[in-house]
């Protein structure tokens, strides 16, 4: 028996689903190409430049400062109400 390519099986098995199911696996497919958005390379396993990774401590230094944090008291509010 020949080997399927795997988008020939997913055209497929496309049909068989219902919109809920067909729904669901947009999700997954829009989640994967969003890892790849190569504007967050540190997220796909490459390494930050020291450059990169010193503007992203200044920037969560300046949110800080400027008093864009939750305590942790409030995230403990939050956490008991989920």
């Amino acid at each position: 028996m020949a080997t399927m390519s795997l988008g020939k099986q997913i055209e497929d098995y496309l049909p068989l689903l219902g919109n809920e199911e067909k729904q669901s696996i947009l999700g997954v497919i829009k989640s994967f190409l969003k890892l790849k958005d190569v504007s967050t390379p540190h997220t796909h396993g490459q390494r930050l430049t020291i450059e990169q990774y010193n503007k992203e401590l200044d920037e969560a230094e300046a949110r800080y400062d400027a008093g864009h944090f939750t305590s942790l008291e409030d995230a403990i509010k939050q956490a008991e109400s989920w």
